[in-house]
């Protein structure tokens, strides 16, 4: 016993350790703690838990340790505790919750029993921890707040859905009902909209006749808590409901306008706030058919709180509701909206304006200021930190959001705006904050910059190329610092969509000779990350937790190579063979990519580069020939099914645009492309892509080298092979070259007396079927018009349809009516 209790002090000092702010002390500290066996882990944080007399930083710890831990190592550990103790932890927990007085441990204690609860449901619904649930209604009623958050007992939707409307209708005690209301949030955010549907009737009704109830109950006693969150739960029921929503519109749009017009009161700032987003995301849910009857009312409603807008303090709740409200009514309205902007603008940009606070502090300065302060802080090594105040950050962030939602909405209509956002934005490509909250931030102002200059254009060249430069160099700059990869990947991206929408032109010497350095730094760096990543494997301390954030560190790798691979896209489509000269100093780089003994995803993107070069760079692409081409067609028949179908691609490209000096190998490569189209499993989910670029290869030899093979043998191969619909690019291709043989009356394809054309009519019905091709598009004309031709003579056209199932009749009867 006594042994017992020294284990647990000793436990205790260890969680102390864990917070020390001194590196070797903690280090220590996570050494030994890793090596404690999960059994007396659990047990020894679980005492701590318990223990209200111990230090609060070391309950706390404590609580976050054990939720990590089953989450993080959930299958390693608990399958393999003894059944009486696994029950032993579930009670002890649920007892917990209930004796604990301290509201953030007990969340922190709700969020342990949530994650536990979520990791004892199986795939198929079925809940291992039925008093958890129990548990959860009872909680429910006794306020104990149980957050739904991680939870989704997708086998008890209606038992849930009625225990909590039972709770929020207890007109007993206003807070209940308020939890009941809030978890009914978290459970249909949650909830897939195939499960909520059977169940929505119910929860709709009672969501009204509750919101009826507590309306009345403002008007004459002022609660307005639960009415808060029963709007917010509406909110969320229709946006998880999507256009089922529809026959409900009616039933709650009346009350909820009611209470726009008329909550003006200071202390209803909040719920006014919470209703003017319900709305708006009912209106989105239900679509502009439905909500145009209500829209200019709204919009009025909306612009009467818009000129107040000016006289409300800075901590008005309503502001950042009022925000996305209107980019809502922008999505719902289309072009219709742009009437507003004058409205909105002025505020949006002076939110997205704030300038946050900044400072530099040491370690001592850091820890008097607490975390109420609203203060978050990035640790600068020596002693030093970075400290930056969040208020205010996410209503910035969430304009900066909102004004990247209206460059692509309204696109040209977004012009008059497009100088004073482009000057906000880019100087916000250097904020180097990194938080989930704040992630936009980082993200959007990248995200806008192609958008913006897709608005711009309507203003002419000169206008266009003025702003292009102003983001230019900026754009340039951050691919070459920012640090976090996810927003580096946006900003790559971004970069490339410019260069796409500016065209030939848009980078002069100098942005070439930075943007070749800081491509092939970002090569360099991916090649010496993964020996790195080899290194690490060899390593006495490597096992499956640290193979796992490798495996993390090489997919973001892996991510900022196809950004890599985006930009040298764009480069080429642009600059086509004249960029060839600045591209030499990267092509050793990429040589390296399709080595055989690289990993699939380094030979897939470097074919990827290869393939841009040859499509926009023929026949001068040849000059290269000797670097890719065996490797090319021996990557055909790659275990790799992304690999295959970047070889595959290169083929077709090689025979549509390389010059003479690529027959011979068109003739090589159609054997190769035809093993693979005719082996076992070339249609199976995983497979069909490269199949499916395969056989456009065949097409494209046949058709722009028909004398490297022959055409009369190969064509009956490849008609039975078609209709492509996963691939919708190469569907097109192969599509137009059906019709150039159909067109030309060619006698293999038609077959003897036209006896092909019922299979013609089901490779054009199933292609319709699978949208392989949108009806706006001049293929769609050229199919429907070889069914128009067919039509005309009569006893063909009924042998045709007559051969076609119901559903392929009505695809060709689709087609002859939208093209």
């Amino acid at each position: 016993m006594a042994a017992a209790a020294a284990e647990q002090q000793q436990f205790y000092l260890l969680l102390g350790n864990l917070l020390s702010p001194d590196n070797v002390v903690r280090k220590q500290a996570e050494e030994t703690y890793e090596n404690i066996p999960g059994q007396s882990k659990i047990t020894f944080l679980l005492q701590a838990i318990r223990n209200t007399t111990a230090a609060e930083e070391a309950r706390q710890m404590a609580a976050v340790l054990l939720r990590r831990l089953l989450s993080s190592a959930f299958d390693e550990v608990y399958p393999t505790l003894p059944s009486d103790v696994q029950t032993a932890i579930k009670s002890e927990l649920l007892m917990i919750i209930q004796m604990e007085t301290q509201s953030s441990m007990r969340k922190k204690v709700c969020d342990i029993a949530a994650e536990l609860a979520r990791n004892l449901i199986d795939e198929d619904g079925n809940n291992q921890w039925p008093e958890g649930l129990k548990f959860l209604f009872d909680s429910v009623s006794s306020q104990n707040g149980w957050t739904f958050h991680h939870v989704r007992p997708l086998g008890f939707i209606s038992q849930v859905i009625a225990a909590l409307l039972q709770t929020m209708e207890d007109q007993g005690n206003q807070r209940v009902q308020a939890h009941a209301a809030a978890a009914l949030i978290n459970f249909t955010e949650d909830c897939p909209k195939s499960l909520l549907i059977p169940y929505l009737d119910n929860l709709v009704k009672h969501l009204h006749s509750i919101m009826v109830l507590k309306l009345q109950e403002l008007i004459q006693k002022g609660t307005k808590l639960v009415l808060e969150q029963v709007v917010t739960s509406i909110a969320s029921v229709a946006d998880t409901a999507e256009e089922k929503f529809v026959p409900y519109y009616d039933l709650f749009m009346p009350s909820l306008k009611h209470i726009v017009e008329n909550a003006v009161q200071k202390e209803l700032r909040l719920l006014r706030g919470k209703t003017i987003e319900c709305i708006s995301l009912i209106g989105l849910a239900v679509g502009k058919e439905k909500f145009m009857q209500d829209a200019s009312d709204v919009m009025q409603l909306l612009l009467k709180t818009q000129t107040d807008f000016n006289d409300m303090e800075d901590d008005d709740p309503q502001i950042s509701y009022m925000i996305s409200a209107w980019a809502r009514m922008c999505k719902i309205l289309g072009k219709e909206f742009q009437q507003y902007l004058p409205v909105v603008m002025g505020p949006l940009m002076k939110t997205a304006s704030i300038k946050p606070e900044v400072a530099l502090l040491d370690t001592q300065d850091m820890e008097n200021m607490s975390d109420d302060d609203g203060w978050e802080f990035v640790n600068l090594g020596d002693q030093q930190s970075f400290g930056i105040k969040t208020a205010g950050l996410e209503e910035k962030s969430t304009a900066c959001q909102m004004l990247v939602c209206y460059a692509k909405e309204l696109k040209e209509g977004f012009v008059e705006y497009t100088e004073q956002v482009v000057k906000l934005m880019v100087p916000l490509l250097k904020f180097y904050f990194h938080d989930d909250i704040l992630q936009p931030l980082n993200t959007k102002p990248a995200e806008s910059m192609p958008l913006l200059l897709e608005c711009a254009r309507v203003r002419g060249p000169e206008y266009l190329t003025q702003m292009w430069h102003f983001m230019c160099d900026a754009l340039i700059k951050a691919i070459g610092t920012e640090p976090d990869s996810d927003v580096l990947s946006e900003i790559m991206h971004s970069f490339a969509k410019c260069i796409e929408v500016m065209g030939d032109g848009c980078l002069n010497n100098e942005h070439f000779e930075e943007l070749g350095g800081i491509l092939k730094a970002k090569l360099e760096e991916h090649f010496k990350n993964q020996e790195l990543r080899q290194v690490k494997r060899q390593d006495e301390d490597y096992d499956e937790q640290v193979e796992e954030s490798l495996q993390d560190e090489d997919d973001n790798d892996v991510y900022i190579l196809t950004k890599v691979s985006d930009i040298l896209h764009s480069i080429f489509s642009s600059y086509k063979e004249k960029v060839l000269p600045w591209f030499e100093q990267l092509l050793p780089l990429i040589v390296n990519l399709i080595c055989p003994h690289r990993p699939w995803p380094d030979r897939q993107w470097g074919l990827c580069i290869f393939d841009d070069v040859i499509e926009h760079c023929s026949p001068a692409s040849f000059k290269y020939a000797e670097y890719f081409l065996r490797p090319m067609l021996q990557y055909v028949c790659d275990n790799s099914p992304e690999v295959r179908q970047a070889a595959a691609y290169g083929l077709g490209v090689m025979a549509q645009y390389g010059g003479d000096n690529y027959r011979p190998f068109c003739t090589e490569a159609l054997p190769l492309l035809v093993r693979v189209i005719q082996s076992a499993d070339s249609k199976t989910k995983e497979n069909v892509n490269a199949t499916e670029n395969c056989i456009s290869a065949v097409g494209k030899i046949m058709k722009f080298k028909p004398d490297c093979v022959n055409v009369e043998e190969v064509l009956p191969h490849w008609l039975s092979w078609l209709p492509l619909h996963e691939d919708k690019e190469e569907a097109v291709q192969t599509f137009n070259y059906l019709c150039d043989l159909i067109e030309s009356n060619h006698p293999i394809v038609l077959g003897p007396n036209n006896t092909n054309l019922p299979k013609i009519f089901s490779i054009i019905a199933e292609g319709e079927m699978h949208e392989a091709i949108k009806h706006e598009d001049p293929c769609a004309k050229r199919l429907a018009n070889v069914v128009r031709q067919v039509q005309t003579s009569g006893g063909l056209w009924t042998e045709c349809i007559a051969q076609l199932s119901p559903e392929q009749q009505a695809a060709i009867q689709e087609l002859l009516n939208s093209a």
